[in-house]
């Protein structure tokens, strides 16, 4: 069984106030044991990112961003890593990629972070990566991050309400009624599977923002997200949200984690 987990973990664990998370964020990567991690929000983890991972027994390969913050995929020895860059396109952060072998062929895992502030630059970004997963993906490829997007075919009205006028424009768009939801209805039109309703999860289980530590600019939102090509979401086993003590006071966002029938090579 391979577990693959994704997190945006809040600019690079540390708060302007001064408040140092990583000690927490640590605790919640090591109790879940990913095989495969994917994290968004790297920021001042640059040149440190190799300590954080060492702790918990993982290898990282970052993103660096020229506008916003990196990324990075870590993966756990003795996993093979096959292959490992980033998605060439201007992204507003980054989008890492890393190709590991499997007994059922390699794996290809995107850790992204989408546009905050533009639904239209969402979409943009979108399509950059879904065409990167039709290249260069092969059969069994996931994508994993913070696509910032609401999902298609669920009524937002009502959380949206709730919102201050400054951060629920960033999930409308330009004529200030219309949820956008389009960046995931791109990468879901472009052949990608949805893992959460994929292993029948619904209701409340699936929101990933806020937690307890903060988050006013969220109203009870799934932004957080696993896409699967075909051929790998007919492996998946389970889907969780990580919402327990810790996870609740580690970032504004809460860890989904997938359990997928895949071995190493």
């Amino acid at each position: 069984m391979l577990r693959v987990m994704t997190w945006n973990i809040r600019t690079g664990g540390r708060d302007r106030d001064g408040t140092d998370r990583r000690d927490r964020i640590v605790s919640v990567v090591t109790a879940q044991r990913p095989d495969v991690l994917a994290l968004q929000e790297l920021r001042g983890l640059d040149r440190t990112l190799g300590g954080l991972a060492e702790r918990t027994g993982l290898v990282p390969y970052l993103a660096r961003s020229c506008f916003g913050q990196p990324v990075a995929v870590l993966v756990r020895p003795p996993l093979w890593v096959l292959s490992s860059g980033r998605v060439r396109r201007p992204f507003h952060h980054a989008a890492a990629v890393v190709r590991v072998a499997t007994g059922a062929g390699p794996l290809t895992v995107f850790s992204t972070h989408l546009n905050p502030w533009s639904g239209g630059r969402r979409r943009m970004e979108a399509g950059w990566l879904s065409a990167a997963v039709r290249r260069a993906g092969g059969e069994l490829a996931l994508l994993a991050g913070d696509l910032n997007t609401l999902e298609p075919a669920v009524d937002h009205t009502a959380r949206l309400a709730g919102l201050a006028a400054a951060y629920r424009r960033r999930h409308l768009r330009r004529d200030g009624r219309t949820v956008d939801t389009r960046a995931v209805a791109r990468l879901l039109d472009g052949g990608l599977v949805d893992l959460w309703p994929r292993a029948g999860g619904d209701g409340p289980g699936g929101l990933t923002v806020p937690t307890g530590h903060g988050g006013a600019e969220f109203a009870g939102m799934r932004l957080d997200y696993l896409l699967a090509t075909p051929p790998l979401a007919d492996r998946l086993v389970a889907v969780r949200v990580i919402r327990d003590a810790e996870a609740d006071t580690a970032s504004d966002h809460y860890p989904v984690l997938a359990e997928l029938d895949l071995t190493p090579a």
